[in-house]
């Protein structure tokens, strides 16, 4: 739905290339009620495109936002891949909620987003 805003978020906090969002954000959700009748979600991303080590991400702040989740360096990119898949299935669970409930218009119209 928006796999966009997050990863942007995440590229932007992270010294990430931001133009490779276009690649990165495709994504492909999936849900389905359990037998036990627990939701089940996963995201799919399968062309993602980070780095923890080199270029933008030896920045000082850059830098400082992957020490801070331990995902500067070497070695440490397929936990950083998790990470922003995650806070991209977090805003897809989000937005889903809202739509599903109808908090999602009301909210814009409540705050004005809409006039």
């Amino acid at each position: 739905m928006h796999s966009p805003n997050g990863i942007t978020a995440m590229f932007i906090a992270t010294g990430q290339d931001v133009a490779n969002v276009a690649e990165s954000s495709a994504a492909i959700m999936y849900s389905e009620l359990t037998d036990e009748g627990d939701l089940y979600v996963s995201i799919t991303i399968p062309s993602l495109i980070v780095a923890t080590y080199g270029s933008g991400t030896g920045m000082g702040t850059q830098r400082e936002c992957l020490e801070l989740i331990d995902c500067y360096g070497k070695n440490k990119v397929y936990k950083f891949a998790e990470i922003v898949a995650s806070v991209a299935l977090a805003g897809e669970i989000s937005l889903a909620s809202a739509i599903s409930s109808s908090d999602w218009v009301s909210s814009h119209e409540q705050y004005g987003r809409n006039r």
